[in-house]
């Protein structure tokens, strides 16, 4: 069957990469065109355009860009028509993948939405437009089931997929770096241009006070290592590419910028503070609009504040430097920060969600056929 597969970030890149090898495990003769990243690509899509190319960031910079977004909307809608697939399978990117949606019903093309858009935190009356254009939706969130119950919508939670990442991936015990003599902190500044530009200043600010740890920044997929090297004028330190994962097992502590790598430091153990800053005015927008208490999947799952949350005003050099101080003292929060760690993986429950996702689709595709 013929797949047409839509994310449009890093981590999209990967939670629909493994999805699509779950797929070819039970469907015969697949056939994937995509819009994402190398890890679809790696899983045999035709890209038709890489993520890096389609994040924009805030409601200013999504206006700036409006142009661009709405031709590449229009793009993707006559390349669906001339590919003509059996199925459009979108992760996440709610903004984009919402419109592609509804011109799929349209057409008659069955949509499968994996990994829902975050309608629990804003935006809510997207939730009668998802019941509407959306065949089936693979949440994996367990709070997200009795949401959308809530609404007069069943769906399917399958589980959270970074379980199976994590629980599968071979890690390094050590990194590409080396640093004698010296424990590790972690800077995940994020994977955008512009949220990087923003977050790592103030992280490299921070390293001035911690001279006694080695500060190793997360790179980011798609950011080339030129980029990184205007940010060294502020303070000296090292980046790594693709071994974010040996990173977490490595670090003592870390400073993540708020996103899914939020989970996958918990996943890993490793105690963090969540940082976020952005431009204010999306920020004044966003404090009206959004109605979640916490930034962090991690304190989201756990409905209740297990990692720190440094937002705005808040994400300045002192405030993060006394978190951290706390998350590297033994006798500081990093016990209490590990055992919430310890009940977030129970209450993600086991793995399999790639798989569980994969037979969901190609079981009501071939029942869709039959019948």
């Amino acid at each position: 069957m013929k797949y047409y597969v839509i994310a449009g970030e890093a981590s999209g890149d990967l939670h629909a990469s493994n999805l699509m090898k779950a797929i070819a495990e039970r469907d015969a003769s697949p056939s994937f065109r995509a819009w994402g990243g190398d890890l679809m690509e790696e899983q045999g899509a035709t890209l038709v355009k890489h993520y890096k190319d389609l994040a924009f960031m805030g409601f200013i910079e999504v206006l700036m860009n409006i142009r661009t977004i709405l031709g590449n909307i229009k793009l993707c809608k006559e390349d669906i028509l001339e590919y003509a697939p059996d199925a459009v399978i979108l992760v996440d990117y709610p903004g984009f993948n919402l419109r592609i949606a509804t011109f799929c019903r349209e057409q008659g093309i069955p949509v499968y939405y994996y990994i829902s858009p975050q309608v629990w935190a804003w935006k809510e009356g997207r939730v009668k437009r998802i019941k509407q254009d959306v065949t089936r939706m693979l949440t994996i969130l367990p709070f997200e089931k009795d949401f959308y119950k809530g609404h007069g919508m069943e769906v399917d939670f399958v589980g959270h997929p970074l379980l199976d990442v994590i629980g599968k991936e071979e890690h390094s015990k050590s990194l590409s770096i080396e640093t004698p003599g010296k424990e590790i902190i972690a800077l995940l500044p994020g994977s955008r241009k512009q949220e990087i530009s923003t977050m790592l200043p103030v992280m490299l600010e921070v390293a001035k006070r911690f001279p006694e740890y080695e500060f190793v920044v997360a790179g980011a997929p798609g950011q080339s290592p030129s980029f990184y090297e205007q940010f060294k004028s502020i303070s000296d330190f090292n980046i790594v590419f693709g071994e974010t994962y040996a990173l977490f097992q490595k670090a003592k502590a870390g400073l993540v910028t708020s996103g899914t790598a939020t989970l996958e430091a918990a996943l890993h153990g490793m105690p963090q503070a969540v940082c976020y800053k952005g431009s204010s005015i999306s920020y004044q927008i966003a404090k009206r609009l959004v109605k979640i208490k916490y930034i962090s999947l991690v304190n989201l799952i756990m409905d209740k504040e297990v990692v720190r949350e440094l937002i705005q005003g808040e994400m300045n050099t002192d405030l993060i430097s006394k978190e951290l101080s706390s998350l590297l003292d033994p006798n500081g929060k990093r016990q209490e920060l590990l055992k919430g760690y310890a009940q977030l993986k129970e209450k993600l429950g086991g793995g399999g969600a790639s798989g569980e996702a994969a037979t969901i689709i190609v079981d009501d595709l071939k029942n869709k056929i039959q019948n």
